[in-house]
């Protein structure tokens, strides 16, 4: 299994083998836990392209060198970009990382990813949009971008807006963590397969010379079961979560809470109220809305927006908590960051409303998707 190599700068970032009619796409930044960087997106899109275009080539198989597939974006090389005074140098790294996103929900072939490990931010990007995603007892998923000062990009407006009830709100704007059980109750996985049975799964995959993702399910059941839920799963408290996460603003999602806290000792209801109150008050304000709208939209519709939102925090017009969170938490890692605003009260349904509207720039533009073509049914129904 000689790992094919290529001139682009990033092939040392992505490990490509070729096997039978499989190509596996491996992200090897293990000491940066797979985080994506420019050029590793840059790559991932060549090879997919590249690959969808080779007929003999079936199916996708993408996974992660070490304990994370990948722990998000590289955001601290994003924030140094912009902190040298061109934001749009940021814009350009989101710009090709929602495409990327968008090739994969609508690929014309089955992406299998393998989620063993850590799965944050533009992990899940990479992984939620494919056709399969093979959890494991080692999973951990989440998107803290609230905490960071952004908010769940990457198509997660789609993707969250589609889980059970209001379990997407309550992911998004908490950041909460979940294990492989989870993502399998909530559908963020397809499959739940023990790690220790992955390389017998990979084996099967290899030798399958077919697309038709109904075979390709099939093989993948072969090793998967459905774990049992821990005890303290957030998974079990859906009717408290669609009760409190359904309504109207972030600051009546916070009543609704302290009502529930009031009513009955529940340390997930207090240590969900915290996780609210530590994130940004802009990031819960927007991503609310964010997932809000995107119930309604597709994904290229939902992508295009998140552009459109990510280029204003870039500029920090209204507020600079993107950079604030990624100092507290990446950089100096005090852990401490100073919101501006530092309350929900402060920010009016106006400030809120800016960051769906254009840039005020003659130079920029829109997010643009790629034409696709020969879609399965399944990536035409996120159209």
């Amino acid at each position: 299994m000689a790992p094919t190599s290529s001139i682009n700068g990033g092939a040392d970032q992505v490990l490509v083998e070729e096997i039978s009619s499989v190509r596996t796409f491996i992200l090897n930044r293990p000491k940066q836990l797979n985080a994506l960087s420019h050029q590793m997106i840059s790559r991932l899109l060549e090879l997919f392209h590249a690959s969808e275009r080779d007929s003999n080539v079936k199916i996708i198989i993408l996974k992660g060198n070490g304990r994370a597939f990948c722990a998000g974006g590289d955001v601290t090389a994003v924030v140094h970009n912009v902190r040298r005074g061109n934001w749009k140098l940021g814009a350009d790294y989101f710009r090709e990382e929602f495409t990327l996103n968008y090739v994969m929900a609508t690929y014309s072939k089955p992406q299998v990813s393998i989620l063993n490990g850590i799965v944050m931010g533009g992990g899940a990007g990479a992984s939620v949009h494919g056709r399969f995603r093979v959890a494991t007892e080692k999973s951990v998923f989440a998107m803290p971008e609230t905490a960071l000062g952004l908010f769940p990009d990457v198509g997660a407006s789609y993707f969250y807006s589609r889980l059970p009830g209001f379990f997407g709100e309550y992911a998004g704007l908490t950041g909460a963590r979940l294990d492989g059980a989870e993502m399998l109750a909530c559908g963020l996985a397809t499959h739940f397969v023990p790690s220790e049975r992955l390389p017998l799964l990979e084996q099967a995959l290899v030798k399958v010379n077919t697309s038709d993702p109904d075979v390709i399910s099939t093989i993948i059941s072969r090793f998967s079961h459905i774990p049992k839920l821990k005890e303290g799963s957030s998974y079990h408290k859906m009717k408290i979560i669609d009760r409190c996460f359904s309504r109207r603003t972030v600051e009546e999602i916070i009543s609704a809470l302290e009502s529930e806290a009031l009513n009955k000792n529940d340390d997930w209801v207090s240590s969900t109220i915290q996780s609210l109150k530590k994130a940004s008050p802009t990031s819960l304000k927007i991503s609310l809305r964010s997932i809000r709208e995107g119930r309604l939209q597709g994904v290229g519709s939902c992508l295009i927006r998140e552009y459109r939102m990510v280029c204003h925090v870039l500029m920090g017009e209204f507020s600079k908590d993107f950079f604030e969170g990624c100092r507290a938490l990446l950089i100096d890692k005090d852990r401490n960051p100073k919101w501006e605003p530092s309350r929900l009260d402060l920010i009016r349904d106006d400030d809120v409303d800016c960051y769906f509207s254009k840039i005020d720039d003659e130079d920029w533009e829109d997010l643009k998707l790629p034409p696709r073509s020969n879609l399965p049914p399944y990536a035409i129904a996120k159209l």
